[in-house]
Formats: C-alpha cells, sequence, structure tokens
C-alpha cells in the first residue's frame, strides 16, 4: 500500500503523523510512504531522516494525498479539501461531531474517514487519543497559570499561593485522562485542587491517591455552581467519545466567575462544555467574555510539538501497520476497536454519535 504523509497546514499544528523510523518500520513491511517535504521540520524531524528510513520525499501535498493511505494529525482543512477523493483512506483526528461541513465534505467525496479519538478498546479506553490527552492535561494547569498572571490579563493569582497567602483554586470538571493529569500538575504546583466527575470509581481512585491534597465531587450542576464562581482556573475535561462535549457551564456562570480569573475548555475540540467557549489558534489563543479569559486552542499539543509527536506516532503506528498490510476490511474484522474508529465511508456515516450530533443517516459497518 502507498501511505502519504502531508504536512500540517493548521494555524501553528506542528506535529507530523508519522517519524522515520516509523517511515523505515511501514517501508521494510513492503510499503512505499510518500512524505511531503518538509513535514517534519516543526517537530525538529529533517526531510533527510525520512530519506534515509526509505521514504520518498514529495514536493506538494496533492502527491502526498494520492496515497492510498493518508495519515495527518489533525482534520482536513477547508484548502485540503480539493485532494478527498473516492476510496481513499484518511486516517487522522476527525472531531466530526461539531463539524457538519467537513463530515459532508467527507461523505460527498466517498472518504473513509478513521478517527484516532474513537477507537476505543474493550475497556472503553480510547488509546489514540490517550496521549495526546496526557499532554493536554498537563498543559491545561501551565497554560492556566501564565494568563493568570497580571501582565496577560489574569486576576495576578500564583496557583502556588506563597507564605502566608491561600494558593489559587483550580476546578477540574472531568476525571479522564485530561482531569487526571491536570490534577497531576496542579496538585505538584501546590494549588486548591477540586475535580468533578460523574464516576465514583474514578474518584475514588483520585482520593486513593492524592489524599487530602486534593478534593472530589460528583459532577452536577450545584456543585459546579457552588465551586466555579470562585475559581481562579477552570478546566473543562469532559469527553463522550465521537460524540459532541455537554454543555456543563453557562453564560450566565461565566458572568459570575471573578474578572481575570481562566477558562481552559479542553473539550473545545468536540464542541465544549462551556457555553461562552469557541476554537481558537495559538495565533490568537484566548479572548474575554465578562472578564474572564478563556482558552480554546483545538491543538494545544501542536505547541510542544516534539514530544507530541512522538508520543502520539508510539500510539498510531500499530494500527496504521495494520491497515497498510491488512487492508481496512480485513483489519476491522480482526479489531473491533478499529472498527468503531470508521466515521465515514461509502458516502455514509458510520458513527453514531456523530450521526446523532449532527442530524445524518447513520449505518453501522459490519467488514
Amino acid at each position: 500500500m502507498i501511505v502519504g504523509v502531508p504536512t500540517e497546514i493548521k494555524t501553528h499544528e506542528y506535529r507530523v503523523a508519522l517519524t522515520p523510523a516509523g517511515a523505515r518500520t511501514l517501508v521494510e513491511d513492503g510499503h512505499r510512504v510518500l512524505v511531503q517535504v518538509g513535514a517534519g521540520l516543526g517537530s525538529g524531524i529533517l526531510d533527510e531522516e525520512y530519506r534515509r528510513a526509505g521514504a520518498e520525499l514529495v514536493g506538494s501535498a496533492s502527491e502526498a494525498f494520492a496515497a492510498d493511505l493518508v495519515v495527518k494529525v489533525k482534520e482536513p482543512l477547508a484548502a485540503e479539501y480539493a485532494f478527498l477523493r473516492p476510496g481513499q483512506i484518511l486516517f487522522t483526528y476527525l472531531h466530526l461531531a461539531p463539524a457538519r461541513d467537513l463530515t459532508l465534505r467527507l461523505l460527498d467525496a466517498q472518504v473513509t474517514g478513521v478517527a484516532y479519538e474513537t477507537i476505543e478498546l474493550p475497556d472503553g479506553s480510547l488509546p489514540l487519543l490517550q496521549p495526546m490527552s496526557e499532554v493536554a492535561g498537563r498543559m491545561a494547569v501551565q497554560v492556566g497559570a501564565h494568563y493568570l498572571q497580571k501582565e496577560n490579563g489574569g486576576r495576578g493569582v500564583l496557583l502556588s499561593g506563597a507564605p502566608g497567602v491561600k494558593p489559587g483554586k483550580v476546578l477540574i470538571v472531568g476525571a479522564g485522562t485530561v482531569g487526571r493529569n491536570a490534577v497531576r500538575v496542579a496538585a505538584g504546583m501546590g494549588a486548591d485542587v477540586r475535580v468533578m466527575d460523574v464516576s465514583p470509581a474514578r474518584l475514588a481512585w483520585l482520593d486513593d491517591h492524592y489524599g487530602n491534597r486534593i478534593r472530589t465531587l460528583m459532577s452536577n450542576s450545584q456543585n459546579i455552581e457552588d465551586e466555579i464562581v470562585d475559581a481562579d482556573l477552570f478546566i473543562g475535561a469532559v469527553l463522550v467519545a465521537g460524540a459532541r462535549a455537554p454543555r456543563l457551564v453557562g453564560r450566565e456562570l461565566v458572568a459570575r466567575m471573578n474578572p481575570g480569573s481562566v477558562i481552559v475548555d479542553v473539550a473545545v475540540d468536540q464542541g465544549g462544555c462551556v457555553e461562552t467557549i469557541r476554537p481558537t489558534t495559538h495565533d490568537h489563543p484566548v479572548y474575554s467574555v465578562d472578564g474572564v479569559i478563556h482558552y480554546g486552542v483545538a491543538n494545544m499539543p501542536g505547541a510542544v510539538s516534539r514530544t507530541s509527536t512522538f508520543a502520539l506516532t508510539n500510539s498510531t503506528l500499530p494500527y496504521v501497520r495494520k491497515i497498510a498490510g491488512q487492508g481496512l476490511a480485513a483489519a476491522c474484522r480482526g479489531d473491533e476497536a478499529l472498527r468503531r474508529g470508521v466515521n465515514t465511508l461509502a458516502g455514509l456515516v458510520r458513527s453514531k454519535p456523530v450521526a446523532e450530533a449532527l442530524g445524518l443517516e447513520f449505518q453501522e459497518y459490519w467488514p
């Protein structure tokens, strides 16, 4: 099979979907690998490293997209729609639930869209979302601390506090991978950490692990209302696999937060859990609503591109090898988790959460 790796064009997206080691593995498996010139530079990977690995360098995105299997990091943007074609397998983060236009483009072009974020193991874990969720969770506290500084528009709060001065309050809603990693960093900084989830088991794990260094609460509208109004940093870390994120914080609650407090909604790529959040870019990462700073960058891990690229490709390469080696249908027959990753195929939506979010017809994929 021919595997194509285009250069990412999303604003300040520096990650790349395949490392030279991954390219070498695919070449050793008997596949051709086409890497667009400059695709790895944002992650500190030179073209020559791909060439030494046996990949072929191509000069344009159209050549990379001409492959049988196109491996990316982020969803195609409007400038890339012309490269979509029938029968093409696109393997990337798609996040289609809030992206009607992209979904319709994939359906119209008869593209087989396989989404990293909906590949789901029997235990409910999301192996290709996990590495980036770990990075995003850790970054969320780092970013929040930055924007809490007065010169960046914040309240002038140091999350760790100081001798004789109470620490900043961090409220994290969602105790999955993002939330647990945010707790790790926030607690390590010495912040006053409150974390909410709908799962008693997740909260029990955090209690056992952190003891009285954090407070755990069930996630419900009353607890969110009680805790968010005096939070210095709110981190939205909720996820319903493949579906639009639930709206947990309305505009009226945002208006009750202290001026200069910060919202980091990691769920923004699935529509966000805060009513006032909208996607932003690393060029212009924040904006203010009612005096509250909103950070809505949908590709947070792209800012730490080298770490993120290697963390992501460690997880994606086994699936790339499986699809390239067996073909998608055979690979899905032998791997239920991969089958769940198929979002579009033959002009139909194959992910039920995506179909429900967008009001489109759903047809399950049975290879």
